[in-house]
């Protein structure tokens, strides 16, 4: 980090914060601090769903995703177009209807004041998680430029979004998504083409594709049937269907975006804009994380990337045996960027038998670094039990800090941490509000002023944000920390889906066989992951967690069938 890259990034942030807190200071009523005064045209809707959801996380954590395990996870949102559709010919009319402010309104005018309440509990739980995650993610990245305490740089981030989240609320989260969107966008590109550039001069893009492709990181789409296999084709356009319609049709930090909406319309537009998006965007941050990979085939890449990890290593006792290990491995790098360079060259020939016969020595020299790695990750358990051994959140950042020029490498660190503050102001925004009016205001036995609520949403998201960060401060990586906040979501969000989609659809079904069904639902949900997902090894799950989505969803509509149809009313009338 030279003088030039803290100017570029401090002088991001700061233009974000001051451009946020000066263009929506000084909100009059609930409603303008809520849902912006209902002035969001539907482009500003579209960037702030995308922003939103685009944490640091993403642009950490993603290409570290292919870098290891290849373009496979972009499956995860193929069921997210299909799910905007129902949303905006669904959702969207219903709320805007309603007029409400929280989703969660509509619950307890379906059902009753208990659902509404569940829900929204339900909703605070796995989002006040979610929201030190985002905080932790770029403190990760921080750390390994500066040195910094973790605990440190978490205070700071969350502080830098709490001031102009408390001040200007859903209209200045909104109008600083759009800058951050330009800034993130701006700097993956940048970050694509320099990586074309640094390939050797004889490995075109087309080359560099085929390198990925017979290293396995170019499998895009599986349609194995396999419920074991975290991403298949089945599994997105099904769990990833019923997680996109919890996610942006009951979660409040996206339904707040486009309840913005100057209309219904608008509303519908920024939504289809962003099913339309998503998915490219997300495929285009994963081709980054491949040609990072094809990059590292050419160059030298750390046995772990984790620098915390590798000095920790190289001062303890166990430093000769990890660097008789490293002197393995660079002997098997050179042998790989030879293969590498007969694999390229064998592709102009166009011979069949001879590329294969290439790809498959290339394979096995992937399979020899694997296990060098998996060395490097026992040697350092030894060392410390503590330390991360799983690096995949490291790959893009130790890429940018060793290869990017002055000047850039403050660019893209402010693409991380703009996306970080997007996507923490969207959820501390949505939890103070709906701490405000599902919880605060709805259990008031006496009746306050428009300014007393206005106040309270300001020191509930501001009490949130604090909360976030002493989550972040407990956080630690927990093997790829875009998987994390998903699985996170999904042992959460089947279930809350399944409950709007009762009171959207079922008119039978009343609010105690909803409520009853929703805890056991929550409960079977948690054993499910536990058992076969959270103590199962790596690799080993007996299930995705994506179908977590799918059966809390199915589950609770089910049950809430069963207890109503067998109610003594029911069976009276």
């Amino acid at each position: 980090m030279e003088e030039i890259d803290w100017i570029v990034l401090s002088g991001t942030l700061l233009f974000i914060v001051g451009y946020g807190y000066w263009k929506t200071r000084g909100s009059k009523n609930v409603n303008d601090y809520i849902l912006g005064g209902n002035e969001a045209k539907w482009w500003t809707v579209g960037l702030s769903v995308m922003a939103t959801q685009a944490s640091a996380i993403t642009f950490l954590s993603t290409p570290g995703q292919a870098f290891h395990d290849g373009m496979g996870f972009v499956q995860f949102y193929f069921g997210l177009p299909l799910a905007m559709i129902i949303i905006c010919m669904v959702f969207v009319p219903i709320y805007h209807k309603l007029k409400v402010y929280t989703a969660y309104e509509f619950l307890e005018n379906r059902f009753d004041l208990k659902t509404r309440s569940l829900a929204a509990i339900l909703f605070l739980i796995q989002r006040g998680l979610a929201a030190g995650i985002t905080i932790f993610a770029p403190s990760i990245i921080l750390s390994a430029v500066l040195g910094w305490d973790l605990k440190t740089l978490n205070l700071i981030i969350g502080v830098l979004v709490i001031i102009y989240t408390v001040s200007g609320g859903t209209k200045a989260v909104s109008v600083t998504q759009k800058q951050q969107m330009f800034v993130i966008m701006t700097g993956m590109f940048v970050a694509f083409f320099l990586i074309l550039s640094y390939l050797p001069n004889d490995i075109t893009f087309y080359k560099a594709l085929k390198i990925a492709g017979a290293n396995d990181k170019l499998n895009i789409v599986d349609f194995s049937f396999d419920t074991s296999s975290r991403y298949t084709f089945w599994s997105g356009i099904t769990g990833g269907l019923f997680l996109a319609l919890a996610y942006f049709g009951t979660d409040q930090s996206q339904v707040q975006r486009y309840l913005s909406g100057k209309s219904v319309r608008e509303s519908q537009l920024g939504l289809i804009f962003n099913g339309l998006f998503k998915v490219p965007m997300q495929f285009f941050i994963l081709l980054v994380g491949a040609m990072v990979f094809v990059f590292y085939q050419f160059n030298h890449a750390p046995l772990n990337f984790n620098p915390a990890a590798t000095e920790a290593v190289l001062k303890s006792e166990k430093a000769e045996e990890y660097r008789l290990l490293e002197k393995d491995y660079q002997k098997l790098e050179r042998e790989k960027k030879i293969a590498q360079d007969h694999f390229a060259s064998v592709l102009d020939v166009k011979d069949f038998d001879m590329t294969m016969k290439a790809k498959e020595h290339i394979q096995e020299i992937n399979k020899k670094e694997k296990d060098y790695r998996n060395s490097a990750k026992e040697i350092i358990n030894t060392v410390d039990k503590d330390l991360e051994t799983n690096d995949k959140d490291y790959v893009f950042i130790h890429f940018i800090l060793n290869n990017i020029p002055k000047g850039l490498i403050g660019l893209l660190l402010a693409v991380i941490l703009s996306a970080a503050m997007s996507s923490t102001a969207s959820e501390l925004n949505a939890l103070g509000t709906i701490t405000t009016i599902d919880l605060y205001q709805r259990y008031q036995k006496k009746e306050q002023t428009e300014k007393h609520y206005l106040n309270a949403s300001k020191w509930f998201t501001l009490l949130w944000g604090f909360i976030a960060i002493m989550f972040a401060n407990f956080g630690s990586l927990f093997e790829n920390l875009i998987q994390l906040v998903n699985i996170i979501g999904s042992i959460f969000y089947g279930n809350i889906l399944g409950i709007f989609l009762i009171a959207f659809f079922i008119k039978f079904i009343r609010g105690n066989a909803t409520f009853i069904s929703a805890i056991i639902t929550q409960i079977v949900v948690i054993v499910t992951y536990y058992f076969a997902i959270g103590i199962q090894p790596e690799g080993e799950e007996m299930l995705s967690y994506l179908w977590l989505n799918f059966i809390g969803c199915i589950l609770v509509i089910l049950m809430a069938l069963i207890f109503q149809l067998i109610s003594p009313k029911r069976r009276n009338a």
